[in-house]
């Protein structure tokens, strides 16, 4: 059995799903490479003890560079916030231990380009975290696509909305700073859902909205919501929408496609199901039909023996660490990687330049 020492850096929210996925991989997958949970980074010890206990490591830390130097571990989680993802990821790369890296891969266009660069320089795996686009019936609808089902791709329409921002009182440190807003916390989601199902994005027209320009007192200093329109490089047009104010909404990474054959409609908020159109038939007998994800589909089976039974959000998780694991074992690198990362923050770039400028732009200026 070939172990390998995991070191996480980030006890919170996303660490925390980080470590359970790490816990259960090898169970669900049989993966070839078992971990061992070794280290794990806080911003102090004490809570680095505590989560420590909490996810069963061996170890603790507040000092990411210690993690980095421990030689006990073999490869390394980012999930630490965005504008420490930079010296980290380039410190692990340097010390030639594969990373998986949360998204946004860097705070700005400019460090997610230095991030690929540091990862093609040292030939080490490299992941980025775009969880959601992992469910089983978002990959069986890139299989869909793939095989033509709806024909030619015409239209798209995506949407990355939540609600936890749309009370104008509460604030903090999601307020401030570029990295923190809509634009480069919730769309790279969905920028990355549109290029995975659609294909690289050519030219768009992007509107940036603070909402609540004041919270608890304080000025904000990033947005609440965007749109984007945008046309892709094989000739379909498209529409995104992100909000962090969009109330009522909890989790809605939602998107369809209109093809020349038929149309595809998917919500995160339903994430088993897949709603498939046909021109097939009877015009009498045509609509829409809701397909349950079952052992059929990709990345499901491992989980569950029933059909319609489902996966939830920490499955994605697993199945992340399941990928990042393959990809260290047979020695390359992985989609999503730092590279699609990158791409995703060019477009981010690009629309933030077209809100500014009130005007189209072109995504290969970036």
């Amino acid at each position: 059995m070939n172990d390998i020492g995991i070191g996480i850096i980030g006890g919170g929210y996303m660490g925390k799903a980080h470590s359970v996925a790490f816990a259960a991989v090898a169970s669900v997958f049989d993966t070839k490479l078992k971990p061992r949970l070794v280290t794990i980074c806080a911003q102090t010890e004490e809570n680095a003890e505590k989560y420590r206990k909490a996810y069963g490591f061996s170890k603790g830390t507040s000092q990411w560079k210690t993690l980095i130097a421990d030689p006990e571990v073999d490869a390394i989680v980012i999930a630490s916030p965005q504008h420490t993802h930079h010296d980290i990821a380039l410190a692990a790369l340097h010390a030639g231990k594969p990373v998986l890296c949360e998204k946004p891969l860097g705070v700005s266009l400019k460090e997610s380009r230095s991030m690929v660069k540091a990862a093609d320089d040292s030939g080490v795996t490299n992941m980025v975290g775009f969880n959601y686009i992992r469910t089983p019936a978002s990959q069986q609808i890139r299989k869909f696509l793939a095989d033509g089902r709806i024909g030619k791709l015409t239209w798209f329409r995506g949407e990355m909305t939540e609600d936890f921002f749309a009370d104008p009182n509460v604030g903090g440190w999601r307020s401030q700073g570029a990295a923190n807003g809509t634009m480069g916390d919730l769309a790279p989601h969905m920028i990355n859902a549109a290029r995975a199902l659609m294909g690289p994005i050519e030219t768009l027209s992007a509107s940036i909205e603070t909402v609540h320009k004041i919270r608890d007192g304080t000025k904000v200093t990033n947005d609440d919501q965007a749109q984007m329109m945008c046309c892709f490089k094989s000739g379909a047009q498209g529409h995104m929408y992100f909000s962090r104010v969009a109330t009522g909404r909890k989790m809605g990474y939602a998107y369809e496609i209109h093809g020349t054959k038929g149309h595809i409609r998917f919500d995160q908020e339903d994430q088993n199901a897949i709603w498939l159109y046909t021109d097939e038939g009877p015009e009498v007998e045509r609509g829409f039909r809701k397909i349950l994800t079952g052992p059929a589909h990709p990345d499901y089976l491992p989980f569950c023996q029933g059909p319609g039974h489902g996966t939830g959000y920490q499955d994605q998780i697993i199945i992340e660490a399941k990928d990042f694991l393959t990809a260290i074992a047979e020695k390359r690198t992985i989609w999503p990687s730092f590279k699609e990362a990158m791409e995703v923050n060019r477009i981010i770039a690009a629309s933030q330049d077209s809100s500014f400028k009130k005007a189209w732009v072109k995504v290969e200026d970036y």
